[in-house]
């Protein structure tokens, strides 16, 4: 037996699988924990039984813990240094968090993927991160993946990810809040009070950064909450928030040919904005969904999303995926799903534009 101290962006999940113990363990020994996905905040003191021979381990599709940005960082340093991949940092979250830039391959033709725009929705996020290390291990394979060369994808298209655009969400809706938080007293006025996070998608102001941008803002805020709300808040006026913003100086600076927004409501894709969208989303979206079973829909009844902006204000395709379908967070078992309907899915946005 011995004790723990909590950290930063720790759940009972990720503490069980690092210490190579049960969940049930971990409860058994901390009677105050009600369940599995009761939080643990920083500072706190657990008691962990002795490990199990042995190391736990997450196999290719599966989760089995949360995925939080300590996550994405581990993945960076586990790729630096790889010929195909450039990481950078295009600005900071709220609390400071790094926005990481993922640049894959050396192609002439620029394409953009992000996720975890919505705080409960970061399998997003992880999904990214997988998919693009299963890739990296296929390149450096010189394997076929899914019957496409990687080298002659790469040679054409470069791929650039922001794979988590709000860290301090994700953490928010995994770890909870707690009296040290930075914005504790911000957070409870917000949440008037409760206790628990899963329906937060917001920023840690509670803005909504897929409702931050100049495609129908003021329409889409007038529907919207007035004030800071753990969902759909737009803000006060268009790109506030710096997580919106990095976003916003990074698509400027370069000519994407096309943007996927991984979201996870809906096993949909979104591909039209009010009929600005070209004529070549149509069959763009119909090779996207011939690999995943999503259902392409042209809009949604909404505006001042990240994709509707792209399409508005390039005139150029954007694509909202939408990989799930049930309540947010969704439970680990969904990620198998997840993976399968996506991984594909990933490789046609590459050459959807070759």
């Amino acid at each position: 037996m011995k004790q723990y101290v909590v950290k930063l962006e720790d759940t009972i999940h990720k503490v069980s699988f690092s210490h190579n113990v049960s969940v049930k363990d971990i409860l058994d020994f901390n009677p105050h924990l009600q369940d599995g996905r009761a939080y643990i905040y920083p500072g706190e003191q657990l008691l962990i039984p002795n490990s199990y021979h042995g190391k736990f381990k997450e196999k290719q599709g599966e989760c089995v813990k949360e995925f939080s940005f300590g996550d994405v960082k581990a993945y960076i340093d586990k790729w630096r240094g790889h010929r195909l991949l450039d990481a950078s940092v295009i600005g900071k979250s709220v609390l400071g968090y790094p926005l990481y830039l993922l640049k894959i391959g050396n192609g002439p033709k620029e394409v953009f993927y992000s996720g975890g725009w919505h705080a409960n929705e970061w399998m997003t996020s992880k999904f990214l991160c997988d998919w693009i290390d299963v890739v990296l291990d296929n390149y450096d394979k010189n394997e076929l993946f899914y019957g496409d060369n990687l080298k002659s994808i790469f040679d054409k298209v470069t791929l650039y990810v922001v794979p988590m655009v709000n860290p301090d969400g994700i953490s928010l809706v995994q770890q909870g809040n707690y009296p040290n938080h930075p914005y504790y007293h911000t957070i409870n006025r917000i949440n008037k009070g409760a206790p628990s996070f899963d329906h937060w998608s917001a920023n840690i102001r509670g803005v909504d950064l897929n409702h931050q941008w100049p495609a129908g803002w003021k329409q889409e805020a007038d529907e919207s909450p007035q004030k800071p709300w753990p969902r759909h808040y737009s803000g006060t006026s268009p790109l506030t928030e710096p997580e919106v913003l990095a976003i916003y100086h990074l698509t400027l600076k370069h000519h994407f040919s096309h943007v996927l927004a991984f979201h996870s409501q809906g096993q949909v894709i979104y591909w039209g904005y009010r009929n600005m969208e070209p004529k070549i989303s149509k069959e763009m979206v119909d090779r996207l969904s011939l690999r995943s079973s999503y259902v392409p829909v042209r809009t949604a009844d909404s505006d001042g999303g990240y994709k509707d902006w792209f399409i508005q204000e390039t005139g150029r395709p954007g694509f909202t995926i939408e990989v799930g379908v049930g309540t947010n967070p969704l439970p680990f078992r969904a990620y198998g799903e997840i993976w399968a309907n996506n991984v594909e899915l990933a490789l046609e946005g590459l050459k959807i534009s070759i």
